[in-house]
């Protein structure tokens, strides 16, 4: 959890949950596992258990005690539909959510099918203006995993968006509308697989044929060791940071 962050299009992280496992390709050189076990090496309290599933009652109110609004990426160490998430708890993390209102929460998964289950069941509990300030995504790596965007598209957002990060390859015909926004980058870091421009440039022109906006994050390693920087890095082409 932070109140500032190194993520692009964020400005906090908040972690009621942190560890995971591995579902798809852009799990492979998965970022949080290894901040985990620095963390745990560190002897930092929410990562005695390394990069083990583990939910932490004592972070739920945390956004509570935050009075200036911020764009808050909900489990950034985690992922909050991941299967072993009891749904009691998920449900308490959603009831924060509402009740801090002063903030926009960025969900997003790599278990859409969980989300559609669980948004069903807060759909009859929450009415549309309790959960407005609430958005959903996905992460698309490559066309291999790109039906995750159907399933988003079924879920009842105010704002849906996608992260095709770390892109790994095309993503086929994807139709984007009903999105919202989406977020374009590169692997970074050791053994960071290569992104093409014309991946990035397909994705680019099918969300501007859907009125979907966009945000270029970063090339990735490979190309910035090609161009001698991480050019591109933090560009809006159509930028929604909303506020």
């Amino acid at each position: 959890m932070g109140d500032k962050t190194k993520i692009a299009w964020s400005n906090a992280t908040w972690n009621p949950i942190t560890g995971c496992s591995k579902v798809s390709a852009g799990c492979k050189n998965c970022y949080a596992e290894k901040m985990a076990m620095r963390l745990q090496a560190m002897g930092q309290r929410n990562y005695r258990r390394g990069f083990e599933l583990t939910c932490h009652d004592h972070m739920l109110d945390v956004p509570l005690r935050w009075t200036r609004p911020r764009n808050v990426f909900v489990c950034s160490m985690s992922d909050l539909f991941h299967e072993g998430v009891p749904d009691d708890f998920l449900s308490a993390v959603y009831l924060s959510m509402v009740r801090a209102r002063q903030h926009h929460f960025q969900v997003l998964t790599k278990r859409p099918e969980n989300m559609v289950s669980h948004m069903r069941v807060l759909g009859e509990k929450y009415s549309p203006r309790d959960l407005e300030h609430i958005w959903h995504g996905v992460t698309v790596e490559n066309a291999d995993n790109a039906g995750r965007i159907d399933l988003l598209r079924s879920v009842d957002s105010s704002k849906r968006f996608v992260s095709f990060e770390p892109l790994l390859g095309p993503v086929g015909a994807i139709d984007l509308s009903g999105i919202d926004w989406v977020i374009i980058g590169g692997e970074s870091g050791p053994g960071a697989r290569e992104m093409a421009e014309e991946w990035a440039l397909d994705v680019i022109v099918r969300a501007r044929y859907a009125r979907c906006r966009v945000f270029m994050k970063q090339m990735g390693t490979v190309w910035a060791k090609a161009h001698g920087s991480v050019s591109r890095k933090g560009e809006c082409v159509d930028c929604l940071l909303y506020t």
